[in-house]
C-alpha cells in the first residue's frame, strides 16, 4: 500500500497507528501543519486534541494524559522546545513515556521562522538539568518520518522515558511516496495493579510497570529524588545516585537496539561522511558522485542521535583518510565524531536563509580538501 505524505504527516500518521490518543500542541512553524493534520485526524481515531495556551502547558498536559494511560505527543520548533525542557526533564524523572517532535529552524530566538537548521542536538541531549538520558531519532526520509514515529512510541513505552524526535524543515515539508506493510509491531503499555508494586524501581533489570491511577492505589508523582515506590528521599545520596544512574543504564544497556545507522562504505576510503536528516541525502549523491570519478568514499548516516554509538562511529572513522561532517549549523555532531579520530575529522556547516547542502557542494568541497591533503 502507498501513500503520497509530506514529511509532517508521515510523523502524524505514524503517532496515529501507534495508538496516540492525545495531542496538546501550540503553533509554531515549520510544524504547524503536523499540528493541524492531528487537529484533523485525532477525533477520527477516538483520540483527543488540544491547542495549548502555551508550549509549557502543552508539554505538562502530555505527561498527565500519559499518566492517565494514554498514549500522547506533542510537536514544537526550536523556541517551544526550549520552553518545554523543564518538562521533559520532569517526565525523565517520573518515567512517562512521551513523544516530542521538534521540527528545526534557524535560531537562535525567532531566528528565521521559516527556515531549515540543525541546531537543536545539543538541546535535545542535554538540554535538561541534571543527570538525565532520552532518545533522540532524526529521519531522513518521509519513509523514516513515519517508521521512526512507530519506532519512537515503541521506544517510550518500553522504557518509560521520553523520546524526541528531531526533523529538519526540509524534511518535514518534503513530500514522499511512502511504502506501508500490512502489520507492524506495537508495544503497548505495561500495568499493573498491585499496591506492593514498585513503580519507579528496577525488577531484576527490566523496567516497572506503571501504576494504573484511580484503581485502589496511592501513587505519588514527584520530581523530587524518590524512592522505588515513589516516595521522597530528597537526603539520601544513595537513593539519588541509584536513581540518575538507572535513568542511564535503562537507556544505555539497549543501545545496540536503540542505535539505528545506515553504513555504505569501501576498502581503502579516502573520504567519508558522517550526517544525519536532509543533508545524509546530499551526502549519498555526492558519494556517489566521487566513486564516478574513483575516488573510494563512504557514508555513515544517523537515524539515533542519542544514545550515540561510539564503536559504529570509531569502526566507520577508522576506515577513511578523511571525514567530513555536514550540517545546516555551526557545528554540533561533528564533537561525537571527533571523539572517534580528531585530527582527521573536518565539518562542513551551513547557516542561513535555509539553504540545503547539496550534493555538488559536498563534492566541491571534498575535492578542494583533497587536493590540500
Amino acid at each position: 500500500m502507498r501513500r503520497f505524505w509530506s514529511g509532517n504527516i508521515g510523523i502524524a500518521e505514524g503517532a496515529l497507528r501507534s495508538g496516540c490518543k492525545f495531542y496538546a500542541g501550540y503553533p509554531i512553524t515549520p510544524s504547524s501543519d503536523l499540528m493541524e493534520y492531528m487537529a484533523q485526524q485525532l477525533p477520527e481515531h477516538g483520540g483527543v486534541f488540544i491547542q495549548s495556551e502555551d508550549e509549557i502547558a502543552a508539554i505538562n498536559m502530555i505527561i498527565g494524559a500519559s499518566i492517565a494511560g494514554y498514549k500522547s505527543m506533542t510537536a514544537t520548533s526550536g523556541p517551544g522546545f526550549s520552553l518545554m525542557q523543564e518538562g521533559i526533564g520532569y517526565a525523565v524523572m517520573v518515567e512517562v513515556p512521551i513523544v516530542i517532535v521538534d521540527v528545526m529552524r534557524l535560531g537562535p530566538a525567532t531566528g528565521q521562522a521559516t527556515k531549515a537548521g540543525q541546531g537543536d542536538i545539543l538541546q535535545a541531549r542535554w538540554g535538561r538539568h541534571g543527570d538525565q538520558y532520552v532518545v533522540v531519532y532524526a529521519p531522513s526520509s518521509v519513509q523514516e518520518c513515519f517508521e521512526l514515529t512507530l519506532e519512537a512510541f515503541n521506544t517510550s513505552e518500553k522504557l518509560r522515558t521520553p523520546v524526541i524526535i528531531l526533523v529538519d524543515e526540509l524534511i518535514a515539508h518534503l513530500w514522499e511516496t511512502v511504502e506501508l506493510k500490512e502489520k507492524y509491531h506495537y508495544i503497548d503499555r505495561k500495568w499493573s495493579e498491585e499496591p506492593s508494586d514498585a513503580f519507579f524501581g528496577a525488577m531484576d533489570g527490566e523496567v516497572p510497570p506503571m501504576p494504573i491511577i484511580g484503581r485502589g492505589l496511592n501513587v505519588l508523582y514527584t520530581g523530587s529524588t524518590h524512592d522505588k515506590y515513589g516516595y521522597r528521599k530528597t537526603q539520601d545520596p544513595i537513593i539519588h545516585r541509584e536513581l540518575v544512574s538507572r535513568f542511564r543504564s535503562k537507556v544505555m544497556n539497549k543501545l545496540n537496539e536503540l542505535f539505528i545507522y545506515e553504513m555504505d562504505s569501501e576498502p581503502n576510503m579516502k573520504l567519508g561522511f558522517v550526517g544525519f536528516g536532509s543533508v545524509a541525502r546530499s551526502i549519498a549523491e555526492a558519494v556517489d558522485i566521487l566513486r564516478s570519478r574513483g575516488i573510494p568514499s563512504g557514508y555513515l548516516k544517523l537515524n539515533t542521535l542519542w544514545p550515540m554509538n561510539y564503536n559504529i562511529l570509531i569502526e566507520f572513522v577508522s576506515q577513511c583518510n578523511l571525514t567530513i561532517v555536514p550540517e545546516l549549523n555551526l557545528g554540533q555532531l561533528i564533537y561525537d565524531v571527533q571523539i572517534a579520530r580528531y585530527e582527521e575529522v573536518i565539518g562542513y556547516n551551513k547557516v542561513g536563509g535555509g539553504e540545503a547542502i547539496s550534493p555538488e557542494e559536498l563534492v566541491r568541497f571534498s575535492m578542494e580538501v583533497l587536493s590540500q591533503n
